[in-house]
Order: C-alpha cells, then sequence, then structure tokens
C-alpha cells in the first residue's frame, strides 16, 4: 500500500471520501506515503505472508475505522530468470507473496462483505498471468493463481447466491514502479504509470468490471490464445520483443 499502485489508489479512494488502511512492511516508506496523502489515511506495518498477522491486523483495522467494504490485494515481487536458475528461497518467498498473501488477506475480510452483501475485491494478478513469459516462469505462475483465485472466489459468490460483492482482476503490462527496471517492454505495450492503472481499477470497481486490461495490446491476450496453432503465438512474441523482454532486467535496487 506505502508505493506504486498502491499508493496512487488510496490517492483516489480519499478523494472520493473513502477512510484507507494502508499495509506495508516497509515502516520508513508507509510512513513516508501516510503523511504524503490527504485524506483519513493510517498506516499498518502487516507481513502479508503471515496468516496470523494479517487476522490480528484485520481485527484491527475494523476496530480503528470501521467495516472493510474495498480489499485492493496487490503485494508482489518478481524472481526474474529461467526456473531453474532460482533458488528454494525465491521460489518460496515468490508464492507466499505474489499467491498467498491474497489467500488471507481475502479470508480475512471477506466475510464482512458476504454478511453485509456488500464489498468489492480487487485482485493484482498481470499480462504474465494470462500467457507464459520467458524468463518470469515463477512470477507468471503466481500471477496465474491469482487469475484462478480470483475468477474462482466470483463464482463461489455467485453460487452463494451473494450479488452485492464484486471482483476486479487486474492484468497491467509493465507498471513504471521500478519493479520491472531494466526491462524492454514488447512492442505495442508501453509502459504504464501507477496513475493510469489506478484510474483504470476505479473505472472497474465502479463498473463492477470482471477484467481490467491495459494497455489495448492485452485486451487481445485471450483472442490471441484461443488461435489453435500455438506456433503463431509463439512466432508473435518472437515478433514484438517479448521472449527477450526479461534479459535486460535489473528490478529494484
Amino acid at each position: 500500500g506505502a508505493g506504486g499502485v498502491g499508493c496512487a489508489l488510496a490517492s483516489r479512494l480519499l478523494a472520493d471520501g473513502a477512510k484507507v488502511a494502508l499495509w506495508d512492511i516497509n515502516r520508513e516508506r508507509l510512513d513516508e506515503t501516510v503523511a504524503a496523502l490527504e485524506g483519513e489515511v493510517k498506516g499498518y506495518i502487516v507481513d502479508v505472508t503471515d496468516p496470523s498477522a494479517v487476522r490480528e491486523a484485520a481485527k484491527t483495522v475494523e476496530n480503528e475505522l470501521g467495516p472493510v467494504d474495498i480489499l485492493d490485494n496487490n503485494a508482489g515481487i518478481v524472481t526474474a530468470g529461467d526456473l531453474l536458475d532460482a533458488d528454494d528461497a525465491d521460489l518460496n518467498r515468490t508464492i507466499d507473496v505474489n499467491v498467498k498473501s491474497f489467500l488471507w488477506c481475502t479470508r480475512a475480510f471477506l466475510p464482512g462483505m458476504i454478511s453485509r452483501n456488500s464489498g468489492h475485491l480487487v485482485m493484482t494478478a498481470s499480462a504474465a498471468g494470462m500467457l507464459g513469459v520467458p524468463g518470469m516462469a515463477v512470477y507468471s505462475a503466481s500471477k496465474h493463481a491469482v487469475i484462478g483465485l480470483g475468477e474462482s472466489i466470483r463464482l463461489e459468490l455467485g453460487k452463494k447466491g451473494v450479488k452485492g460483492v464484486g471482483v476486479t482482476i487486474v492484468c497491467p503490462g509493465f507498471i513504471d514502479t521500478g519493479m520491472f527496471t531494466g526491462v524492454k517492454p514488447p512492442l505495442f505495450t508501453p509502459w504504464l504509470t501507477p496513475d493510469s492503472i489506478a484510474d483504470r481499477i476505479i473505472s472497474g470497481i465502479r463498473k463492477n468490471c470482471v477484467y481490467v486490461r491495459a494497455p489495448f495490446m492485452i485486451k487481445l491476450i485471450p483472442l490471441l490464445t484461443a488461435i489453435p496453432c500455438v506456433g503463431f503465438l509463439d512466432m508473435l512474441g518472437g515478433f514484438m520483443g517479448m521472449n527477450e523482454s526479461m534479459d535486460t532486467f535489473a528490478g529494484h535496487k
């Protein structure tokens, strides 16, 4: 919540009159972000990979700010490189942050939304969750999991007759937050800014969109992956530079 898209989204929610709870594990960055934002916002140091810590923090937030109407699941890290080059610790950490944190946070807040028949879940996945990308196998696997999780929750809510709780799955291309420093985005997929994707998320919540995909080329991925000729999609990825996009990855310093 203290950086990138989380901060940009918080700014917009505060401007709309919402009370905002920001969770982050970096105290210095969290304090700076809370001080910079205008409105009723509180920061909490939470390790979202720890289910006990998430449950306790959720109780604290709801005691101090009231029931949570919108949960923005956006914790994420990237482990770059081929699968066989990653060590066990990096693999586990990526799944803990990118997937398990979504499970723990959703389980903490969704029951209240269901009981009130009102609320919205934002699940930040990635374009890499819609297809494979060389050099980010672990990250891509985690984002595929987020999409599957979001879709399953949406269907479970429908099966229970819960019509007041929405689910929006966010699948952006590369966002200029520092996480993917050094990457060369493929053709027709320019860098996104945190502000631009935050605007799209707000619109998606208001319209109860199941998916937010950006830029435009990302919206075509479901159509392209439906083409039965796998070789064509591989060739297209090569032409666009997708297969080499992670070769110059540097990431956060």
